[in-house]
């Protein structure tokens, strides 16, 4: 088997970064807990942990953005629920606008896929699990998405509306 190549912090920096991007971003919860992809070279502590998603490409609507990439990153066929909250992600290099919906499986079997926008199969995912909200709470905050700050419980996850920002937490 041959051995998965992990992007550097400049690799990120490369295909994501110094630009302004919209993310297409899915919350899939089953059995009391989100599918959440760990991420390498992403984040102050090199870890980063947040939920499936990407950018929306040109002429690509968001429905048809959110069903590639959670086929790309979890090999999972999804169906979209409904709509939640906007994220705006604030770390730069990265900045990025962020559509959260609720999902659900729709068919397949989870896997830990790939990022087609990182070159050279050089990747940031290196895990792709479902982990119960208690355990993502004990995560350190600076490896998990912000959207976790903003939340207390799953319950209160599932019942976020409106706009978020960890613009102000970065000042």
């Amino acid at each position: 088997m041959e051995s998965k190549k992990i992007a550097s912090k400049s690799d990120v920096e490369k295909t994501f970064g110094h630009r302004l991007r919209v993310r297409v971003c899915g919350l899939l919860i089953e059995n009391d807990s989100v599918l959440i992809a760990k991420h390498l070279s992403i984040g102050k502590r090199g870890v980063f942990y947040a939920p499936p998603g990407g950018g929306l490409e040109y002429g690509e609507s968001v429905e048809d953005a959110l069903k590639r990439e959670f086929l790309e990153e979890t090999g999972l066929e999804i169906t979209i629920k409904e709509f939640m909250f906007t994220h705006e992600f604030f770390d730069l290099p990265l900045h990025g606008i962020e559509l959260f919906f609720l999902v659900e499986r729709k068919s397949g079997k989870l896997i830990t896929g790939v990022d087609p926008e990182m070159e050279n199969g050089k990747q940031t995912i290196d895990n792709m699990s479902f982990i119960d909200f208690n355990t993502l709470q004990e995560l350190h905050v600076e490896e998990k998405h912000h959207l976790f700050r903003h939340c207390n419980s799953l319950n209160d996850l599932i019942k976020m509306k409106g706009f978020y920002s960890n613009l102000k937490e970065n000042s």
